[in-house]
């Protein structure tokens, strides 16, 4: 009876270890080094944002004070003598305030391949970033840009969750202040 008990956990031991296996690699990209991605997203996304000024429709609506909110997400990361290759998806929301409601103006999807540098104080700069073109080579070139299973990411949702919450919080809006159209 003791051998099967043992057998018992054991077997339970291993599922264990699979499922929690299996439910790392699903959340977290193979190969993403995540001291890495803490180090070069914030840089990323800063980019992102500043390069998309001036692009959307609630800067010409009067008083709503509409800014830019991004996020990226790692498909691939790699870094060789201080140079990084990102190859991340990005999800940019243009937001404004007008009352209490949180105003939802402009907004895009993309994957990019995203090339940092290392700087003498150890922070990155973004070096070249490259997207899709839109319509024709637009499968193409994610085709060339990303490897096999991160190509199959570029097309996963990405969900405006955290860019509302960040929006709301710059706009000093209640937490659950509601989002409508600009």
């Amino acid at each position: 009876m003791t051998g099967l008990s043992v057998r018992g956990w054991a077997t339970g031991v291993g599922a264990v270890l699979v499922l929690v296996g299996t439910g790392t690699w699903v959340m977290w990209p193979a190969g993403v080094d995540g001291r890495l991605w803490g180090e070069v997203r914030p840089v990323i996304e800063a980019r992102l944002a500043a390069d998309s000024r001036g692009s959307g429709y609630g800067e010409t609506v009067p008083g709503i004070r509409a800014r830019w909110f991004c996020r990226a997400e790692a498909l691939e990361l790699a870094e060789h003598d201080g140079q990084v290759r990102a190859g991340v998806n990005t999800l940019c929301m243009e937001y404004g305030a007008r009352g209490q409601a949180l105003v939802e103006c402009s907004g895009g999807r993309y994957p990019q391949v995203v090339r940092l540098e290392r700087e003498g104080d150890g922070g990155y700069r973004v070096v070249s970033q490259e997207e899709p073109p839109d319509g024709a080579g637009n499968a193409e070139w994610t085709k060339a840009h990303f490897g096999f299973f991160a190509e199959s990411e570029t097309e996963a949702p990405m969900s405006a969750a955290t860019l509302e919450a960040a929006a709301r919080a710059h706009f000093h809006l209640p937490a659950d202040a509601p989002v409508s159209a600009c």
